[in-house]
């Protein structure tokens, strides 16, 4: 059985995650900071794409001492386990996700990934080769749920976004809107990718909850499955 998937993003007004180079940019604030921090620490991993790690080079660290002591008393590590999809084995071996903090490793390649490359990655971290040119989701996920990870925080980028909500593996979202305007054809949004054409293939949601936190909002939603 799959892990229960969490997707979590800020954007601004007009739903970019970053400038058109990639850049990352504060969209949100202290407050809000908080609250990803917490929904990190209660989950058992937390996953991001190649594209992320190249650009911003990500720990995916709980930050929060009272979130760390709080998983320790659970049993857990102070960190959840942390996994890059990574279908070309990209990863670099000083990738602070290899090294900063305790916890599990995981990066998800396929077939096509570079031998030499996946040896080197297989020092820092478990790889799971699932996939023949890129990485199949729907089979990964279902490997991490058989190594016990049930419910599975992702935090970008727009491509595997859209690859989770695509192949219908994706249960909630919670979308950070910052009180900025990015602007550019070619910046990443929440969902990137080739995109829906026609309409009976869009993901829908039902809005949980709506919540003002600083000078954005936050939009909790459930993803409905098709009946």
């Amino acid at each position: 059985m799959r892990p229960y998937v969490v997707i979590n993003a800020a954007m601004s007004a007009d739903g970019k995650l970053s400038t058109r180079e990639r850049r990352q940019v504060k969209i949100s604030g202290t407050q809000d900071f908080t609250r990803v921090d917490r929904l990190k620490a209660g989950c058992d991993a937390v996953m991001v794409g190649i594209g992320t790690v190249l650009a911003d080079d990500p720990s995916l660290t709980v930050k929060s001492e009272d979130c760390r002591r709080m998983r320790k008393e659970r049993g857990t590590d102070e960190h959840p386990a942390r996994i890059v999809v990574d279908s070309r084995a990209r990863t670099p071996p000083s990738a602070s996700i290899l090294h900063k903090g305790q916890g599990r490793r995981i990066i998800a390649v396929s077939r096509k990934a570079d031998e030499k490359h996946v040896a080197e990655l297989r020092k820092h971290a478990t790889v799971i080769i699932a996939g023949e040119e890129e990485v199949d989701l729907r089979a990964l996920l279902e490997e991490l749920g058989v190594m016990g990870i049930q419910r599975l925080m992702v935090e970008g980028g727009g491509t595997l976004i859209a690859g989770l909500i695509a192949a219908g593996l994706v249960d909630e979202i919670y979308s950070f809107i910052g009180n900025i305007i990015i602007g550019g054809r070619d910046a990443p949004t929440l969902a990137d990718g080739e995109g829906f054409v026609k309409e009976s293939e869009f993901c829908r949601l039902t809005l949980i909850e709506s919540r003002r936190i600083e000078d954005g909002i936050l939009l909790h939603w459930k993803v409905l499955r098709p009946e």
